[in-house]
């Protein structure tokens, strides 16, 4: 093969490994975010199972305050009751009395649901806080092994770019030129195999004359359906598969 063109296959290798490396490094922060939205929605979901909680024990309070309002209420009206002149006054006092009382077991009914509300609160809130405790460690180390792999990669790309400059500087600059201008043009992919007698990128059959051509490796040629640069493979011979000196026995 030309040595320009076993310089532009390398040359498209270390492009490609290099887009792999950038589009892996572009999306670790994409997918670090991705993780912490789902963390926060779990957070937003604690909140409220707490927030719920807390609204329970208030509502709690407040009958229990209502309780102690009736009661003392009723105390009064039952020293009232001690002076009442009449009967019509002293079954205004009972009525009101017991109209207190009727608050009272009101209150307290209301009291035991919200008790049997809070303990499935509490346990909400309980699963709740042990899931979100397991899934920020889970999160924590996502964003570590992505910070090390995201360092790993800028390493590793950042060998590529060394060794890609080092092929630039041996590509003769018409062949660069075409190799840059291909590149941009066609997706990434500024060079390809003939394969069977056809483009392997385009996969248009290529001219037997031109075919042949090719084969001779003379010059750099180009795809006449796509453009991009030809390069071919010559099948390997059995002495090359498996070395020289190589004597087969029979079995």
């Amino acid at each position: 093969m030309l040595p320009d063109l076993k310089l532009a296959v390398r040359l498209q290798d270390l492009d490609n490994r290099a887009a792999d490396l950038t589009k892996e490094i572009s999306a670790l922060p994409k997918h670090i975010a991705e993780i912490e939205k789902k963390l926060e929605s779990h957070q937003r979901r604690l909140e409220a199972d707490k927030a719920a909680l807390a609204g329970n024990l208030r509502d709690r309070k407040k009958f229990e305050a209502d309780i102690q309002t009736q009661e003392q209420k009723i105390s009064k009206l039952k020293g009232q009751m001690v002076e009442a002149k009449n009967n019509d006054q002293y079954r205004a006092f009972q009525h009101e009395i017991d109209f207190c009382q009727k608050e009272i077991g009101s209150s307290e009914d209301r009291i035991l649901e919200l008790m049997g509300e809070s303990e499935r609160l509490e346990g909400n809130v309980k699963i709740a806080e042990a899931a979100l405790k397991e899934e920020r460690k889970q999160v924590d180390s996502e964003k570590a092994a992505a910070k090390d792999r995201t360092s790993a990669d800028q390493q590793a790309l950042s060998l590529l770019e060394s060794e890609r400059k080092s092929i630039v500087s041996q590509v003769s600059p018409i062949v660069l030129k075409s190799y840059d201008r291909i590149f941009k043009s066609r997706g990434g992919v500024a060079i390809a195999e003939a394969l069977d007698g056809r483009c392997s990128k385009c996969h248009i059959g290529l001219r037997p004359q031109f075919y042949q051509e090719l084969k001779r490796d003379v010059k750099v040629m180009y795809c006449e359906s796509c453009n991009r640069m030809l390069y071919y493979n010559p099948p390997q011979s059995f002495e090359n598969e498996v070395g020289p000196g190589h004597v087969s026995h029979p079995a």
